[in-house]
């Protein structure tokens, strides 16, 4: 009995293996497709056309910022520069505790102002609104803490003017052109297209000096080099693929362009969840598909927003864990949607998928590895069951992650010294053994804490800016 049960297993995690990486084969192809349009696409469109244009909407960047000393002055120089006409900028400094309030005032020469707020989405209690009399595109809001970063972006929302709303996060630094690439689709598809994301890339290696992004290089940290090659098949393969068949379920948290009059009507990020982001897209699904309404959730995957990655595996593995719990609690509160013909390819497709491959998948792989190892043990391991495995498994997977890397290689070349080019590849050859494996045991933490009542957001160690510049 027990090894028929073995049998089984082992033979699931195989199938498992198997459908998953032909389903990001599906995804590669649909990329590769949509990178190759997107890229005629933009030669007829000259970005200088949009700068002028007064077709060009309004947009707010909103920073939700706590704690973030470090690299916050960057940012917001990087935000400030950034080429896009009709621009604000709107900080919210989220209740911090170290100088990150300080900072922007010594920098930005900041006042405090009685400018009118009205919490249309409620928030913590607002303190302060300050302005920057050399730049009036800045807006400083000093808040209450209110123990999610959903509370923050709520605030900023609350004070934005503009149209559309542009979240992005406090440690990050944006390409010059980035606002203007991923706001195309909503110039192009003005009634259609309600929200779009773009490419979160690694900036850990790279050198950022006042607000800039100086020069691109790859980091020396073998845990990093993997996240490099983690975000490039998730953003490259997985969400654009997705998104070429109006699938994408999750913009990043980091660089995401919304229509602000959706957010107020769902209510705005919801406050009591680690996952805002997935949260957030999935209610602007369900809200859309409710009214049978024509919309396109878009990926862009030019615009490029550089994050600072976790550098150790304690911050790494909290992040990791987040992310879980946020999947898990988003797919929990709208179970009611999947195979559900109301919410049409969102309940038969994309949530299944984010059922079984994203959510499940640190369960059923742990019991796969398990009863792998013990068929090994007492020698009822079938070799060529295990060359199968290896070849479908592990090489299959590690094929696909190549496949990314070249995408990035071919179509936007950010790594230009076929030196870090090759060391991505090589290192595609670790992505899938060790590394996915510590996600395994990561994510099934994730799943445990959430299952016991941990919905803690986690602090993550950050390098910041100024520091990796000297010590990289």
């Amino acid at each position: 009995m027990i090894f028929r049960f073995i049998e089984i297993s082992n033979d699931t995690l195989f199938a498992y293996y198997l459908l998953s990486n032909l389903i990001y084969v599906v995804l590669l192809i649909a990329a590769v497709w949509t990178s190759t349009v997107h890229q005629r696409h933009l030669a007829g469109m000259p970005m200088t056309r949009l700068m002028s244009s007064p077709l060009t909407p309004p947009v707010a960047l909103l920073v939700p910022a706590r704690n973030e000393e470090k690299s916050i002055v960057e940012s917001v120089h990087s935000l400030l520069e950034l080429d896009y006409p009709g621009l604000e900028v709107i900080v919210i400094n989220d209740g911090s505790t170290d100088r990150t309030l300080e900072e922007l005032i010594e920098e930005f020469h900041l006042l405090e102002t009685d400018l009118f707020y009205v919490p249309e989405i409620p928030t913590q209690i607002m303190r302060r609104i300050y302005v920057s009399p050399d730049d009036g595109r800045l807006l400083v809001l000093v808040k209450e803490w209110g123990h999610s970063k959903a509370d923050c972006i709520n605030a900023g929302v609350n004070a934005a003017s503009s149209p559309y709303i542009c979240v992005v996060d406090a440690d990050a630094v944006l390409e010059k052109d980035a606002l203007l690439r991923i706001m195309i689709p909503s110039l192009t598809e003005v009634h259609h297209v309600v929200a779009s994301g773009g490419i979160v890339r690694v900036v850990n290696g790279s050198v950022v000096a006042g607000g800039q992004l100086r020069e691109i290089r790859l980091p020396h940290r073998p845990l990093e080099i993997l996240q490099v090659i983690e975000y490039l098949r998730a953003f490259l393969v997985g969400r654009e693929g997705w998104a070429q068949f109006n699938l994408l379920m999750i913009i990043s948290g980091a660089f995401g362009v919304f229509r602000r009059d959706l957010v107020k009507q769902v209510g705005g990020y919801r406050t009591d969840t680690v996952g805002e982001d997935i949260d957030l897209v999935t209610r602007l699904h369900r809200l859309l598909q409710e009214r049978n309404q024509p919309y396109h959730i878009n990926f862009v995957p030019d615009p490029v927003c550089w994050t600072e990655a976790p550098s150790d595996l304690r911050s790494l593995g909290r992040q990791r864990a987040r992310w879980q719990k946020g999947l898990f609690d988003v797919l929990w509160r709208n179970r009611d949607m999947l195979f559900n013909p109301r919410y049409g390819r969102i309940g038969w497709l994309a949530l299944p998928y984010l059922w079984i491959f994203e959510l499940l998948a640190p369960v059923i792989e742990l019991l796969g590895y398990t009863t792998l190892i013990a068929a090994a043990l007492l020698g009822v391991l079938s070799r060529h069951f295990f060359l199968d495995f290896l070849l479908f498994g592990y090489a299959f997977a590690t094929v696909i992650s190549i496949g990314s890397v070249l995408q990035e290689e071919i179509t936007y070349r950010r790594y230009n010294d076929w030196r870090d080019v090759t060391t991505l590849i090589l290192f595609c050859f670790l992505d899938h053994f060790p590394y996915r494996q510590l996600q395994m045991f990561w994510r099934f933490w994730g799943l445990w804490q959430y299952l016991r009542g941990d919905w803690g957001w986690g602090q993550l160690q950050r390098v910041g800016f100024q520091s990796r510049d000297k010590t990289e």
